[in-house]
């Protein structure tokens, strides 16, 4: 019974298949670029060879031009937001990336962006009826 709840639990590393690597999503300019600020020595460097970024948000280095988003405050509110990863979902993300594991985090991280994949789906078919 243990070894197929242990197996159960590390199912959902397989399901995470996301589009986007960090990379392109920095060359993207996700956040406005403001992410990280300029504090990028962590990760690759190649990662920030063609990436927009800024120690301030400006909305025209995001791809679309628009402000999105919710506050620091609304994420850590909600509880979205854990010391292993102080700056979110994205740090986490970037670290995962790279290799790092951590068991209970990547599975609370995973089943969000899971989460928000439906999400996605849901407005697509909204705006697919607009048109």
């Amino acid at each position: 019974m243990k070894l197929s709840k242990k197996r159960d639990k590390e199912d959902f590393y397989k399901f995470f298949k996301p589009q986007l690597t960090p990379k392109k999503m920095l060359e993207l300019g996700v956040f406005g670029g403001s992410y990280f600020g300029l504090k990028t020595k962590e990760y690759p460097k190649s990662w920030f060879n063609n990436a927009k970024i800024s120690k301030n948000f400006d909305v025209n280095l995001n791809r679309f031009k628009i402000k999105s988003g919710l506050s620091r405050k609304h994420w850590l509110e909600k509880g979205w937001i854990f010391k292993e990863d102080p700056l979110g979902w994205f740090q986490w993300y970037c670290r995962f990336s790279m290799g790092r594991r951590i068991t209970h985090i990547d599975e609370r991280q995973i089943k969000r962006w899971k989460g928000f994949k439906r999400h996605v789906m849901a407005i697509k078919k909204t705006v697919s009826q607009m048109i």
